[in-house]
């Protein structure tokens, strides 16, 4: 289930959100030539990331936001981008410029505190801007619950695009995250699971006086929870498609 782009097109240039963009793909970049030796990555990892055991003894914690730019692999980055890519915009727009960063980060932080608190002897470092993109998509939800998300859908070799509300695109996508931290609990881990789900509430809880601010239930019998101005039109189609096999590598560091 991939989102490839909402139905709420931004009436502002998003200036932030394109250089938060920028500035993670010019940093996974500089240490690309790091994957080619996994101990120099690793202790690459565990001096900028987040080490859970770290920041419990009160060391480490520039960690909480530097790790945000660090990402694991090709599809680490590119999913996170992508998600950032559809929903930051519309999250930039409501907060402002540099609201919205300082809101961006607060949820990366909280996102990783959310995963050191449910794992806080952990060596394993954690890398990743998912917990603060978690953050915008709980923002998001919170703002606009009706706004249209065209989903792919691959079902062996049939691509489905749906449209969906984004209400039940990242209802899904957060009870997701709850189902993985409990499965990473049990003995399977590679993703942050917890980190995931504390940023979505972090980014609900830090939003919640903005919404307020626009009307809180007016503002949605207003909007009836769909963006306050025209949507872009559907894209949804069938799309016929070759059999492919998607294999997910548990990574070293956690991803989030």
């Amino acid at each position: 289930m991939i989102p490839l782009r909402d139905h709420n097109p931004s009436q502002r240039t998003p200036w932030v959100t394109w250089a938060l963009l920028a500035l993670n793909v010019a940093v996974f970049l500089s240490y690309l030539p790091l994957f080619a030796e996994p101990r120099a990555l690793m202790e690459f990892f565990a001096q900028w990331g987040v080490v859970p055991a770290d920041i419990s003894g009160g060391a480490g914690l520039s960690g909480l936001v530097t790790s945000q730019f660090l990402h694991a692999g090709w599809l680490h980055l590119g999913f996170n981008m992508l998600f950032l890519w559809i929903f930051g915009d519309n999250m930039e727009e409501e907060w402002g410029h540099l609201p919205f960063l300082g809101f961006y980060l607060a949820c990366g932080v909280a996102a990783a505190m959310v995963q050191v608190l449910a794992s806080p002897l952990s060596q394993v470092p954690m890398v990743g801007a998912s917990g603060a993109i978690a953050g915008v998509l709980g923002g998001y939800v919170l703002m606009f619950p009706r706004a249209r998300v065209d989903v792919l859908f691959i079902i062996v070799i049939i691509f489905k695009i749906v449209p969906m509300p984004a209400w039940l695109m990242l209802g899904i996508w957060f009870g997701l995250q709850l189902v993985g931290g409990m499965v990473a609990d049990a003995g399977a881990g590679g993703v942050a699971y917890w980190a995931h789900a504390g940023g979505f509430v972090a980014g609900v809880a830090l939003t919640l006086p903005l919404w307020l601010r626009r009307g809180g239930p007016a503002f949605w019998a207003r909007t009836r929870g769909a963006p306050p101005h025209p949507e872009a039109p559907t894209i949804g189609t069938w799309l016929p498609g070759l059999a492919s096999t998607c294999t997910a590598a548990a990574v070293t560091p956690q991803a989030r």
